[in-house]
């Protein structure tokens, strides 16, 4: 009976231990990297917005909620958005080419955009991104002390030019909306872009990038997501790898 007992507790132990391994190289070696264009603005948005918090609970996706202020004119002035998302949201249709710039729009590793309330689409075009050439093909690894992030991209015979950034997030803000066509929520935004912030260029070779953690923590951020991005920040590429760590 002992014995049993014994067995089972070291089945146990190494059953977590597995789990916590798996669970580290999941978030090392993304499968996915999502982001949401939203609005508080916008009422076809709140699906999509709980939708992305569901996504953010899966280990092998980077899921990050990009609020845009073109709608502000709406009657509601969202408390979150960035004029920089719009721009990105744009340059990702000047990219591909079809001027596709809605909401709730998401946009699956740099290269596909789907309706972002739509989950059998996002994992549609998860798979057909995945067998893309280069598209999360880069290992990052990414740790902290207290002080600073360390971000450390491996090299490859056939790297091109690329951006590497840092995005202080949010992991949940709750917003009660007074105005608009969202007129009395509260809507819950999860990982919610911040500040990006550019550590440097890559070109191939192996580099190391870091950062201080007190760049990080701008309005109330606890966590970062690292991207290597083909592409410039104006006309944003495919991704090649990207990585997701706390800094609280």
């Amino acid at each position: 009976m002992l014995m049993r007992v014994a067995r089972s507790a070291v089945l146990a132990v190494v059953a977590t231990l597995a789990s916590t391994v798996a669970s580290t190289m999941a978030w090392a070696e993304p499968r996915a990297v999502v982001e949401l264009f939203t609005s508080q603005g916008c009422s076809s948005c709140p699906p999509a917005d709980q939708l992305l918090g569901k996504l953010a609970e899966d280990p092998s996706v980077i899921a990050l909620s990009l609020p845009i202020d073109y709608w502000d004119y709406l009657g509601w002035k969202d408390t979150l958005a960035r004029p920089r998302h719009s721009a990105r949201q744009r340059g990702y249709a000047h990219k591909r080419g079809d001027r596709e710039v809605y909401t709730p729009q998401v946009v699956v590793n740099g290269a596909v955009h789907v309706l972002g309330s739509d989950r059998g689409a996002i994992e549609r075009a998860i798979n057909s991104t995945r067998r893309q050439t280069g598209i999360l093909s880069l290992a990052v690894k990414v740790s902290h002390t207290a002080d600073k992030l360390t971000v450390d991209v491996p090299a490859v015979a056939s790297g091109g030019a690329a951006e590497v950034w840092a995005c202080a997030i949010t992991k949940a803000v709750p917003v009660t909306i007074a105005k608009g066509e969202n007129h009395g929520k509260t809507i819950t935004y999860h990982n919610v872009v911040r500040r990006w912030i550019k550590l440097g260029d890559w070109n191939g070779a192996a580099k190391t990038f870091s950062i201080p953690i007190a760049d990080l923590k701008a309005e109330g951020a606890d966590a970062a997501a690292v991207v290597i991005q083909g592409g410039t920040a104006e006309t944003p590429g495919t991704l090649l790898g990207a990585a997701l760590a706390a800094v609280n």
